[in-house]
C-alpha cells in the first residue's frame, strides 16, 4: 500500500510554496512528525512534517521547485514494496513523474557557467557575524523570495492605500523609569516595544475602528488584537504578529515578542505567526533614527513608526529640566479611519505611555 504526500495548505491564503531544502532521501524511513522539507511560503520559512509513516519510494519534490497546494511531494510505502512506473503514474500522474525525472536530469547537467555564477554570488553575498548580509560596491544582488514579496506588497500599499500621517512627541520619562525598575526585579526583560504594544492594544480597545479591514463596501473590525512587530531577519524584513495583546500582561507580551524575534532570526516563523494583525509597530530607535514615515501593510488599517528616546530640555517652573522624548508617526488608511478618529486614538496611546499608572 502506497501513500501520497502532498503540499498542505499551511495558511488560509497560501496558494504555493518553494522547496528550500529536502531533508530526506529516497529509501529513508520516516515517522509521523518527522521533518521532510523546509518550504518557503509568501510569509515564512517552515519545516514541513510528515503526516504519515513509511519508507520513501518516490521523491517528487526537489530543492528549488515551486509547488501549488495539493501538488505531490513524495510517495511512501512499506519497506519491501516495489513501486513500478505504472503504479507511480497512477498515483501521481504522468506530469509529476516527468517533472521528477526532469529535475534529476537538470541537477546532473548544470553547466559550468551556472556553477561559476552561483559561486561568484556566494563569494560576494556574505553574511556578517550578526546574520546580516554584507554587500560590496559594484555587486549585482539577486533578490530572494521574501524580498520580492515585500517589494510587491509595498508597491500594492502605495498604489492602493490612501494614507495620511500623524506625528507626535511622547514624554517617555515614565516608561524609561518604569522599565528600569521592572528589569531589575524580573527575569523577563522588557523592551520599549513591549510598552508601546500594550499602549496600542489599549487604544485599539477604546477605538475599535482602528482595527478595521476593508471588505468590499464594509469595514470588518477585529475580534481580538494582534500587533505586528517589524523584525530585521537574515532573510529580510518580516512582521509576525503578537496575538491577543489586550489579554496579556507586560511580561507576557515581552515573552511572546522575544519568542517571535528568536524564530525570525533562526528562520523558524510559522504561517500562523502572520495571521490576525490589526496594526504594525516598526521601531528604528536602536539605529539612532529620530522619526520616519512607515508604509501600511496591506490588510491592516495602520502602522506606527517609533524613533529613538532622546534627552531634551523641558520647562520646570522658572528653570529647565532634562526630559525624555520619543517621536512617533502613525500612517493610517483613510478608507477605514478619518483624521479625527486616528488623532483621538493616537492621543490616547500617548497618554497611556506618559502615565505610569496605566503601564
Amino acid at each position: 500500500m502506497f501513500k501520497v504526500i502532498r503540499l498542505p495548505q499551511l495558511a488560509k491564503d497560501m496558494q504555493e510554496a518553494t522547496i528550500v531544502a529536502c531533508l530526506v532521501e529516497l529509501g529513508n524511513e520516516v515517522k509521523i512528525g518527522d521533518c521532510l522539507f523546509e518550504i518557503e511560503t509568501d510569509k515564512a520559512l517552515v519545516e514541513m512534517e510528515s503526516p504519515d509513516a513509511g519508507f520513501i519510494k518516490a521523491l517528487i519534490a526537489k530543492e528549488g521547485d515551486s509547488l501549488g497546494v495539493d501538488d505531490v511531494m513524495l510517495v511512501l510505502g512499506e519497506k519491501d514494496s516495489e513501486l513500478t512506473d505504472e503504479v507511480l503514474t497512477s498515483l501521481v500522474g504522468e506530469s509529476s513523474k516527468k517533472a521528477a525525472a526532469g529535475n534529476e536530469e537538470k541537477s546532473r547537467s548544470t553547466s559550468v557557467a551556472e556553477i561559476s555564477e552561483a559561486d561568484a554570488i556566494g563569494s560576494i553575498c556574505e553574511q556578517g557575524t550578526d546574520g546580516e548580509m554584507v554587500y560590496k560596491l559594484g555587486q549585482r544582488v539577486a533578490v530572494n523570495r521574501l524580498g520580492k514579496i515585500t517589494a510587491k506588497k509595498m508597491v500594492q500599499s502605495k498604489r492602493e492605500i490612501p494614507c495620511f500621517y500623524l506625528n507626535v512627541t511622547v514624554n517617555a520619562a515614565a516608561i524609561v523609569e518604569y522599565r528600569t525598575e521592572v528589569n531589575k526585579a524580573g527575569s523577563e526583560k522588557i523592551s520599549y516595544n513591549d510598552f508601546v504594544m500594550r499602549a496600542l492594544a489599549a487604544g485599539l480597545q477604546k477605538f475599535p475602528v482602528m482595527t478595521g479591514q476593508l471588505d468590499g463596501d464594509s469595514i470588518v473590525l477585529a475580534d481580538s488584537i494582534g500587533i505586528g512587530l517589524a523584525i530585521s531577519a537574515p532573510a529580510g524584513l518580516v512582521a509576525p504578529i503578537v496575538k491577543d495583546v489586550e489579554k496579556k500582561t507586560l511580561q507576557q507580551v515581552a515573552a511572546d515578542s522575544r519568542a517571535l524575534i528568536d524564530r525570525a532570526q533562526n528562520g523558524k516563523l510559522r504561517p500562523d505567526d502572520f495571521v490576525g494583525g490589526c496594526i504594525t509597530l516598526s521601531n528604528l530607535g536602536a539605529f539612532g533614527i529620530d522619526s520616519f514615515v512607515p508604509i501600511v501593510a496591506p490588510g491592516q488599517c495602520s502602522i506606527l513608526g517609533v524613533g529613538k528616546i532622546s534627552d531634551i530640555c523641558v520647562p520646570d517652573d522658572d528653570k529647565l529640566s532634562t526630559g525624555k522624548a520619543m517621536k512617533m508617526t502613525l500612517a493610517v488608511d483613510h478608507r477605514i479611519a478619518n483624521g479625527a478618529e486616528a488623532a483621538r486614538f493616537l492621543d490616547f496611546v500617548v497618554k497611556q505611555l506618559e502615565s505610569s499608572d496605566t503601564l
